[in-house]
């Protein structure tokens, strides 16, 4: 049976970051590094990214158990330079690896003013926007860009999946409006979106998957018999490549055939690649100015007339802002057959169940 509003029951978010916590300290993450990866994830959720927050929790635990993951990665600069850097995960989990290159490229661009972090031997890092948010706090606009964990897109004209959703979010502060959030894959929607789909019973609307004949895909139980579709035709195709070259060939990851499905394989070290873009809108403008330009931006865009049957203009990232105001108020929310995952979880663990 579909999963409905009814279905759901609602978790403050430190009641979900304290379960994670408490299930990535069972198996072997340190205190502190379980700490940062339950908040990241809880984070995703906050957004309104039910695909790759605590959903992601129990494939997670699965590959920790069966050591996909490094627990005690040793996570290290190997190129250096004024402006870049070249990061190595030791197969840690991908929050960890990324958070840390957020960082660094962070630090570096107020020094530099752009600063370009790449990633080798990382993970699946969960929602996108997580990170480029991190730039915000710094007056700075933030851009990630990954390798999806697993190929779901043909090349333009093939069959053959050779390419993943390969995603980019990108972050941009305002002054009295909301930031805007570009959080996007070069697919019409993620695969974990389609899983989210599939275990609420949920139908997929046409244009997100084909099956093997070519026709619209709209079970999502059966997904993995289809592939997913381009954003733009060809034009997704060519930015799903490119993005893979800029976050996978360019840093040592892997990219096309190499990809590892991390959800069909949970012992691998799937070598995912990643970067980070960090733009300090200080070396280019007063800060105040450049915000109060994406202000006037924004009330230009929203105060255009709109076509029948549209209430208005939206930005990027307006969905992401509503999530986060109403989960802030309300708690998070999560379907029964999510719950029943995470007590399973949590029973094998022997760790408490959530709430």
């Amino acid at each position: 049976m579909p999963v409905d509003a009814c279905d759901m029951q609602r978790f403050t978010r430190d009641q979900i970051e304290a379960f994670m916590a408490r299930c990535f300290t069972a198996t072997g993450i340190p205190c502190a590094d379980a700490a940062t990866v339950a908040r990241l994830m809880a984070e995703g959720d906050m957004l309104g990214k039910d695909s790759h927050g605590i959903f992601r929790l129990p494939g997670y635990i699965g590959r920790l158990k069966a050591r996909g993951f490094n627990p005690i990665p040793d996570i290290k600069i190997v190129e250096d330079r004024t402006a870049m850097a070249l990061l190595d995960g030791d197969n840690g989990m991908g929050h960890l690896i990324v958070n840390r290159a957020a960082e660094i490229a962070i630090e570096k661009a107020k020094k530099t003013g752009v600063a370009w972090v790449g990633i080798r031997h990382s993970n699946h890092a969960g929602a996108a926007g997580v990170y480029s948010n991190m730039a915000l706090k710094h007056d700075m606009i933030g851009l990630y860009v990954a390798v999806g964990s697993a190929n779901h897109l043909p090349p333009w004209g093939g069959t053959e999946p050779l390419l993943s959703t390969n995603p980019i979010a990108v972050s941009v502060p305002a002054d009295k409006e909301n930031s805007i959030i570009l959080d996007m894959a070069t697919t019409v929607t993620s695969y974990g979106k389609v899983k989210v789909y599939a275990q609420r019973g949920l139908e997929m609307p046409e244009g997100w998957m084909v099956g093997p004949d070519g026709k619209a895909l709209t079970d999502a139980s059966k997904a993995d018999t289809g592939h997913l579709l381009p954003i733009g035709g060809p034009k997704g195709y060519g930015l799903a490549l490119i993005f893979g070259i800029l976050a996978g060939t360019l840093n040592g990851a892997h990219f096309g055939k190499d990809v590892i499905d991390m959800n069909a394989d949970s012992s691998s070290n799937t070598n995912t690649g990643q970067f980070y873009l960090a733009v300090d809108i200080a070396a280019f403008m007063g800060v105040d100015v450049f915000k109060k330009q994406v202000d006037a931006v924004i009330a230009e865009m929203q105060s255009s007339p709109t076509m029948p049957g549209i209430d208005g203009v939206r930005m990027p990232g307006a969905g992401a802002h509503a999530a986060y105001a109403d989960r802030s108020a309300n708690g998070i929310p999560l379907p029964n057959p999510l719950l029943e995952n995470l007590a399973s979880v949590a029973d094998d663990l022997s760790v408490d169940r959530l709430g």
